[in-house]
């Protein structure tokens, strides 16, 4: 494998994760924040380790990504991205997150698209996700949402 093909993603993933701690580290109120801060100083870290392997040709593991990879998961990617940099705001985070979860799961979803029993279990599946989502940062964590929240 082209020691590139591992240089390239692991540097974009670090880059992200370096973004995303700035992004924490920089906004108030802080104890907001806190939570985010713990994960993306995590998060950079090891990115970063993961990076340093792959620059000195110790992560050379696997065969990298194909295009038909590539091709496929390329949606979700597209989806995510609108929903971080627009829909997020746009429509209130757990909103948007009721309705991109309920996208990603029904594009890479392997049931039938044909038969209502699917579609029920992807919705029972959805309400059953942003339930958590709440009650893990809302309620547990006590984790600061945006304003608006829900609309």
């Amino acid at each position: 494998m082209n020691r590139l093909e591992q240089i390239i993603p692991t540097g974009i993933i670090a880059a992200v994760g370096i973004w995303v701690a700035w992004v924490s580290y920089t906004q108030q109120p802080s104890e907001a924040f806190l939570f985010p801060r713990i994960f993306s100083g995590v998060f950079v870290a090891l990115s970063l380790w993961t990076l340093i392997e792959a620059i000195l040709g110790k992560g050379a593991k696997g065969s990298g990504l194909s295009v038909s990879m590539v091709k496929n998961f390329a949606p979700g990617v597209i989806i995510m991205v609108i929903y971080l940099f627009w829909a997020a705001k746009f429509f209130g985070f757990y909103t948007a997150t009721t309705v991109t979860f309920f996208i990603l799961l029904s594009l890479y979803d392997p049931a039938s698209h044909n038969e209502l029993k699917s579609w029920g279990k992807r919705a029972l599946i959805t309400v059953c996700f942003i339930a958590v989502m709440y009650g893990l940062f809302a309620k547990l964590l006590r984790v600061y949402t945006p304003r608006e929240i829900f609309f």
